[in-house]
């Protein structure tokens, strides 16, 4: 054990712990005025102590002003504790002796809770046993398979997102390292947008062993060479507050994580908002300081008795509604065009009634001028956006259906299926959904990416494209739109169309692509956005 270094008696103070292996892991500890023992809420993150996560969360001194001692630790190989960073593999030791020394301190009364988003989701729920669990638990927009959860969708790279979380870590530790050249040039890199083109290589000169990098050159469709993590099985039966945004790329990790917790015999908490990664609109703290007083200082909490544990936001109305998501609203919709969907934004049809699909539809991708990829869950710009721009471009084909007479909610996972070939061996499908409004907005509210590479691409056949999962009420007057493209750049790396695993923007050896869609037999489904096949 390291001797305390104090900052602020009163309040604030750094402390070094031993991990099994003999290792220091710095924390910086906050406490509540008086005299303790007290509850302890525990974060560990890669990002340095002195953020604590700031950027989503309140400010640990605030949690210390309702009771709590806070302690946000530096990760090994981060910040200023010892050792090498492994990401994620290195988390379930320096977990559990984390969190036997805590509960071994004077000022901890024995509950301890943990709390944080993204890598801090994932590294509260990694334990070596059941040994030493937290009491209550509140991962945020986190996911236990690294491949789907963290680094691919529809077999797709996260380009933008992937290299852009990358570099930040490997200009972290370019900092701890001393090195400033290095540091500077990722920076330049990231302000500039050039690595999209250059992220890899950078990658490969300052972080050669870094996690981001090992995805980036696995195979996004397979899951040989991912990890999927596995937490102890006592971890599913404590408390457990999970937190998801609709334009989050981790949702369905935090929907996955509500499934496993209710499978082992847990009854966990799930709230989903109109939130991106980063932006949370006012955050939960003041619901997450409900659940630990509930759960750590046995103070229950109206909010937290209501019959419906799930409450999700409604991306339209801006309101919290009890919603079910192993239910999903069943809504299907057929496609149909005269061969103009991709001219005329208005010509394509999506029709509610069975066997009201029919017609084809062509396009052409021109990797001179890939279509964007723009906000949804895998964006640097995430969220909801207009897209009527993107709309009337002619590599886009639109089904739109016709304005409502009555309000719709929609709810779960749309899915689309559709029969397709082209005339090389790569190809993507890019779709989103979008509300038109009466104004002429064209509001994008779901998003969805699919990659097919090899031989069997020039074949006719069934193609799906699986979409965020939404909660969505449309309006008297308002109309649903489909619009399909071939490119979703720089959310995903642009196909060349050769066969071989997009790794890069457009170069001169991409090839123009034409896909055939037919859709006679094509269709749009909202299925549950769990417990679904």
């Amino acid at each position: 054990m390291s001797g305390a270094t104090v900052c602020d008696s009163r309040t604030v103070y750094d402390s070094r712990i031993e991990a099994a292996d003999g290792v220091e892991l710095c924390c910086r500890i906050w406490t509540p005025q008086g005299k303790g023992p007290w509850p302890v809420l525990l974060m560990r993150q890669p990002y340095g102590r002195a953020i604590a996560s700031t950027v989503t969360y309140a400010h640990p001194q605030w949690y210390a002003s309702h009771g709590y001692a806070v302690v946000v630790q530096d990760v090994r190989g981060r910040g200023s504790s010892q050792g090498h960073f492994l990401g994620f593999r290195q988390e379930a030791a320096d977990a559990t002796a984390t969190m036997a020394w805590i509960r071994a301190q004077s000022w901890c009364n024995g509950r301890v809770g943990s709390y944080g988003f993204s890598y801090q989701g994932l590294s509260q729920l990694l334990l070596l046993d059941d040994s030493q669990l937290p009491d209550a638990l509140a991962p945020a927009m986190a996911g236990l398979d690294e491949r789907k959860h963290w680094a691919t969708s529809g077999g797709c790279h996260w380009w933008a997102l992937g290299l852009a979380w990358g570099l930040q870590l490997a200009a972290q530790g370019c900092q701890r390292r001393g090195d400033e050249v290095g540091w500077a040039e990722i920076r330049q890199s990231l302000e500039s947008g050039s690595f999209l083109r250059e992220g890899l290589d950078l990658l490969k000169r300052h972080d050669r062993e870094g996690m981001a990098l090992n995805w980036l050159q696995n195979d996004p469709a397979t899951p040989g060479g991912w990890r999927v993590h596995q937490p102890p099985g006592a971890l599913w039966t404590r408390p457990m507050l999970l937190i998801g945004g609709w334009h989050d790329p981790h949702l369905t990790g935090v929907l996955d994580l509500w499934q496993r917790a209710i499978a082992g015999g847990g009854k966990p908490l799930l709230r989903v908002g109109a939130w991106s990664h980063l932006q949370w609109n006012g955050g939960l703290d003041r619901l997450q300081l409900a659940f630990f007083n509930q759960h750590l200082r046995d103070q229950p909490s109206a909010e937290l008795q209501d019959s419906q544990p799930a409450w999700l936001e409604d991306l339209s109305l801006g309101q919290w509604l009890p919603r079910w998501p192993q239910h999903g609203s069943g809504q299907v919709w057929r496609l149909a065009s005269e061969g103009l969907a991709a001219l005329d934004s208005h010509e394509g049809r999506l029709n509610p009634t069975p066997g009201g699909g029919s017609g084809h539809v062509t396009l052409v991708h021109d990797p001179w001028r890939p279509l964007p990829g723009r906000g949804g869950h895998l964006g640097l710009d995430a969220g909801s956006v207009d897209r009527r721009d993107l709309d009337q471009r002619c590599d886009v084909a639109c089904f739109t259906s016709d304005a409502l007479q009555l309000p719709m909610e929609l709810l779960g996972l749309p899915e689309l299926q559709l029969q397709a070939a082209a005339d090389q061996p790569g190809f993507d499908l890019c779709a989103a959904l979008s509300v038109l409004n009466s104004d002429g907005r064209v509001q994008q509210c779901s998003t969805g990416v699919s990659r097919w590479l090899g031989e069997g691409c020039q074949a006719m056949a069934l193609r799906t494209v699986v979409f965020q999962p939404l909660l969505l009420t449309l309006q008297p007057g308002e109309r649903l739109r489909l619009s399909i493209g071939l490119a979703a750049w720089p959310q995903i790396a642009v196909n060349p169309g050769d066969g071989s695993m997009p790794q890069s923007p457009a170069g001169p050896h991409h090839r123009v692509i034409s896909v055939e869609i037919e859709l006679a037999s094509a269709q749009l489904r909202i299925k549950p956005m769990v417990g679904a096949n």
